[in-house]
C-alpha cells in the first residue's frame, strides 16, 4: 500500500508581513511568538537594553543603537525576533538585513531548544559576533564571541560581571551584565 506523502507549506518573507501577532520563520516553517513573554523576561530585556544603552552613550558611538524586536531577515524565509541587538551600520529597510554586532536572546522554556541550536548556527554562520543566551531562572548569561575561524567560543558564562565588547575596531563597550537583575 503506498504511503500518503506529506506535504508542507514553505513560507517566505513576503508571506510573514502579512500575518497577525509575531512570528518568527525559520527556513520556510513559522513560529508562533505567543504568548508573550513572562512579566521577568520583558524586566530583564528592558534591563539589558538599558545597561547596553548605557555603554554605547558612554562610549560615544552614535551609529550604534540598541533594538528589541527588529525583524533580523536572514533570507528569503528565515526571519528571526531576537530579544535584544545592537546594530552599528544604517538600516534602511524595514527590516535589518545584514548581521548585527551583538544579539541576545532571552531564554524561555518554549524557546530554549531553538535558541541554544537553531538560532546559534544561524547567527554564527551570519557572523553575529556576539552572541548572548540568558537564563531568567539561574539568573545567568552565556557570552559568545565569533572567532578567527568564525566560531562561536563562550567567553563567560554564569554571572559575568563587566565584560567589554569589542565590537568593531573603533568601539568597545564596556558592560556590567550583574546590574540586569536588579
Amino acid at each position: 500500500m503506498a504511503e500518503a506523502i506529506k506535504i508542507l507549506p514553505h513560507y517566505t518573507y513576503e508571506d510573514y508581513v502579512q500575518w497577525e501577532g509575531r512570528w518568527e520563520l525559520i527556513e520556510g516553517i513559522p513560529y508562533a511568538m505567543s504568548p508573550a513573554p513572562t512579566p521577568k523576561h520583558q524586566w530583564i530585556c528592558i534591563n539589558i537594553a538599558s545597561e547596553l544603552r548605557n555603554s554605547i552613550k558612554k562610549a560615544a558611538r552614535k551609529d550604534c543603537k540598541v533594538y528589541s524586536f527588529l525583524d533580523y531577515k536572514i533570507k528569503g524565509d528565515t526571519i528571526f525576533q531576537p530579544d535584544v541587538l545592537i546594530v552599528c551600520k544604517p538600516i534602511t529597510k524595514k527590516f535589518l538585513d545584514f548581521a548585527p554586532s551583538l544579539v541576545i536572546e532571552i531564554l524561555s522554556p518554549a524557546t530554549a531548544l531553538k535558541d541554544r541550536n537553531t538560532k546559534f548556527h544561524f547567527y554564527q554562520q551570519q557572523k553575529v559576533k556576539y552572541y548572548l543566551l540568558v537564563d531568567t531562572d539561574k539568573e545567568t548569561v552565556e557570552v559568545y564571541q565569533l572567532d578567527k575561524d568564525g566560531t562561536y567560543q563562550l567567553q563567560q558564562a554564569k554571572s559575568p560581571g563587566k565584560f567589554i565588547f569589542n565590537l568593531d575596531e573603533n568601539c568597545s563597550l564596556r558592560s556590567n551584565l550583574n546590574e540586569i537583575w536588579k
